[in-house]
């Protein structure tokens, strides 16, 4: 089982120190991944909920910013070498298609073909009329974005034409460094995310589960992925825990689920704590993880 690093970089911790050294250092110690999130701005009051907490509300302030991630993971490939980039996850249905295509496979090309591809269709409304984006419809918005985005990527001469998208013949280059194209990761947990993950994904990217809260959406996903002529053997499996602590015997426990990659939070606002925090990843989960592969 691999061992990624979920980096949240926004205002606080967004320095080009901080940032260097989270690309340094997660690579020195031998972590295979680093995942960045995304919000382009955030709301002191908003109706949403977040998925991802029991009072509905996102953890961060208003003022807590993100970096955007294809830009952050940029500037992580310029101080990389071997670490995968990975976004964790990108916003697609709010964004264009075409310069977010652009931007992936300019990412790939400079990193040596190194970019996961996280994708989701959020949740955040508000951000959503932010940036002039209709929120209705973003799942088939999502497909629609991701099939512009695949033939951008994979044909000579691109073009679409769906409901809500359409992309005339054109031509981008240059095409990404991995064929057909970087992977994608589909995020969220309902069943329609299922089925993206089983129509399009090369893996999912599930969030805030703990062991015991996997076998249910596992075997969701099974019976998805088979009703697609698929298996889990077809997949990536990522699982990132967000803010709960991992140990050591739930990293057994990840694996023996069949996680493939375990995500775990890194969230520091100085060097120093960056690398305590990453010094005791490696002990608690890293090595551990190290250890079951032998």
């Amino acid at each position: 089982m691999d061992v990624g690093v979920f980096v949240p970089l926004g205002n606080g911790n967004a320095s080009p120190d901080i940032v260097r050294a989270v690309g340094t250092q997660v690579e020195e110690r031998g972590f295979e991944s680093i995942w960045v999130p995304e919000h382009v701005v955030l709301f002191d009051e908003y109706d949403s909920s977040y998925p991802y907490s029991p009072d509905g509300k996102f953890p961060g302030g208003a003022d807590s910013g993100m970096l955007e991630p294809l830009t952050a993971l940029t500037y992580l490939a310029a101080v990389t070498d071997r670490v995968r980039l990975g976004t964790g996850i990108c916003l697609v249905p709010q964004r264009n298609p075409v310069y977010t295509a652009k931007q992936v496979t300019d990412l790939d090309s400079l990193s040596g073909g190194r970019v996961d591809f996280g994708v989701g269709v959020g949740w955040l409304r508000e951000e959503f009329a932010a940036v002039s984006m209709p929120f209705e419809r973003r799942g088939q918005r999502a497909d629609d974005h991701l099939a512009v985005m695949k033939s951008l990527w994979t044909d000579e001469l691109s073009e679409y034409h769906g409901e809500l998208y359409d992309l005339d013949a054109c031509r981008m280059y240059p095409k990404p460094i991995q064929t057909p194209h970087p992977p994608i990761h589909v995020g969220g947990e309902s069943d329609a995310a299922m089925r993206r993950v089983a129509k399009l994904g090369q893996g999912w990217f599930s969030f805030n589960r703990l062991p015991a809260d996997l076998p249910e959406p596992l075997a969701r996903l099974d019976a998805t992925l088979a009703d697609h002529g698929r298996s889990r053997d077809d997949i990536t499996l990522s699982v990132c825990p967000y803010f709960n602590p991992v140990t050591p015997d739930m990293v057994g426990e990840y694996a023996a689920l069949g996680v493939d990659r375990l995500i775990v939070l890194c969230l520091a606002f100085d060097v120093d704590t960056l690398t305590a925090q990453l010094d005791g990843l490696v002990d608690e989960v890293l090595r551990p993880a190290q250890a079951l592969s032998g």
